[in-house]
């Protein structure tokens, strides 16, 4: 707490004492001179002031009735999370946002942050650490300058960049994995990221290699969350059955049968694009450009209104284009501080940690479920092969030629090896060629993740 008292260009900065009183520390005779260097002492002042943290002691200087078996009371522990603990936070929107301000308020000082996205004005009613000036600019970096500026001692760290940008040294340096995507491939990544960063001894998991994930995900006013320990517990790649499935229109209704404003959008967009090129060869479509938008959501209100359907709006057309999934402010604050909490306990070990899912829906009432998802024996686990190129995409490139040929013209031969590159993996996979000379034989090809 600080008070100020001016008396025309003389300044006094008064700050309570360890009793609870008001004692004088410092006396600014230039108050115009001298801004610098009150700063300065206002943060050093400030960064622990007596009480700050008694909200996070209670819970980690005594034991309770959910205190994790092994949970020995110390003061130590707040200084591991403050001193010590690194947590690295993947996305900066609805759910990111939450999750810093959470995270920097619980008492965690080393966070990062990456985001690859920049801030577009519809991100203003619910992304709070954005403003109108901050359209356009990166949201990593906005996110992390509002809270190093609005919590005295966090220091959050932007990354401006794709999580693909990174390798394994840079992921490997962290202690905890937050996610806030909206993105599938993404998460996949990012687990197959993780789970490659695991090392086994004589075919036991070495668990110090373990960095646990926690990952949060909305949709209106559901949302998740749950708790990874790569190797131990069930991954991403175990539950793809638990995420619903991208909605497509078949081409047929969009071509001769809309009946929805969503078919004349993905008509203009599929079929109208690529055939008029309005914006010039190969220029793809930008979502988050106007003139694109606009020019898909004119065609398609043609179309729409040539069989008598209505809706298309703006804001529809922009979703449709970009798969936006409805976002409310509310479910991204419950589901962060669920995200949080988690976090909290596997830094601390205060408590046991949710085991292992958590479902969350408001629809109508409040209603939250939890239960264990069940590991898969046969998931893939982290290859060991790394791909020549950066990205999927110049693999692509500079192999298109061969996907005119056979194997035979590939040269390749039973028992020879295939590396397989994806987007949703930083590593490949292997498959061992097993070539007969009927589909029977070839159904019995082995194939298996490389390991």
């Amino acid at each position: 707490m600080l008070l100020m008292c001016y008396c025309l260009n003389t300044s006094v900065a008064i700050y309570p004492n360890g009793s609870g009183d008001f004692s004088t520390v410092f006396y600014f005779p230039d108050m115009a001179k001298d801004k610098k260097r009150f700063a300065e002492v206002k943060m050093a002042t400030e960064t622990d002031w007596p009480g700050r943290w008694n909200h996070v002691k209670r819970l980690l200087e005594r034991s309770g009735p959910f205190a994790h078996p092994d949970f020995e009371p110390s003061t130590e522990i707040l200084t591991f999370m403050q001193e010590t603990c690194r947590i690295l936070v993947i996305g900066a929107g609805g759910l990111g946002c939450e999750l810093l301000k959470d995270l920097a308020l619980l008492g965690f000082r080393d966070i990062s942050v990456i985001d690859m996205d920049t801030i577009d004005v519809s991100n203003l009613n619910r992304q709070f650490l954005f403003r109108p000036k901050d359209v356009g600019s990166p949201k990593a970096d906005v996110a992390a300058a509002f809270v190093n500026a609005r919590v005295p001692g966090c220091k959050v760290t932007p990354h401006y960049a794709k999580i693909q940008d990174y390798d394994e040294s840079f992921y490997r340096g962290f202690h905890i994995v937050v996610c806030g995507l909206d993105s599938i491939v993404a998460r996949r990544w990012i687990n197959s990221m993780m789970v490659s960063l695991l090392n086994y001894e004589d075919g036991e998991l070495d668990q110090t290699s373990i960095v646990p994930i926690v990952d949060g995900g909305t949709e209106g006013f559901k949302g998740n969350a749950r708790v990874i320990l790569p190797g131990i517990t069930a991954c991403i790649e175990c539950t793809l059955d638990l995420y619903p499935p991208q909605i497509n229109f078949p081409l047929c209704t969009l071509a001769h049968t809309p009946r929805l404003p969503e078919h004349c959008i993905e008509y203009v967009r599929i079929l109208l694009w690529p055939k008029e090129e309005p914006f010039g060869a190969g220029v793809g479509i930008d979502g988050d450009d106007p003139k694109h938008v606009g020019w898909i959501m004119q065609k398609a209100q043609e179309r729409a209104d040539e069989y008598n359907i209505s809706g298309i709006t703006y804001r529809l057309t922009q979703g449709v284009v970009k798969r936006i999934i409805p976002a409310v402010a509310s479910t991204n604050a419950v589901v962060a501080a669920a995200c949080a909490t988690e976090v909290f306990k596997l830094a601390s070990s205060c408590c046991q940690p949710l085991n292992n899912y958590m479902n969350f829906n408001d629809t109508e009432g409040v209603y939250t479920y939890t239960f264990e998802a069940q590991k898969r024996e046969d998931c893939l686990r982290a290859p060991s092969i790394k791909c020549d190129h950066q990205t999927v995409k110049s693999i692509e490139e500079r192999t298109r030629e061969n996907l005119k040929k056979t194997l035979k013209e590939l040269g390749l031969k039973s028992g020879q090896e295939i590396y397989v590159a994806d987007s949703t993996t930083p590593n490949s996979l292997t498959f061992v060629l097993n070539l007969g000379t009927s589909m029977d034989v070839g159904t019995e090809n082995d194939v298996r993740a490389a390991n």
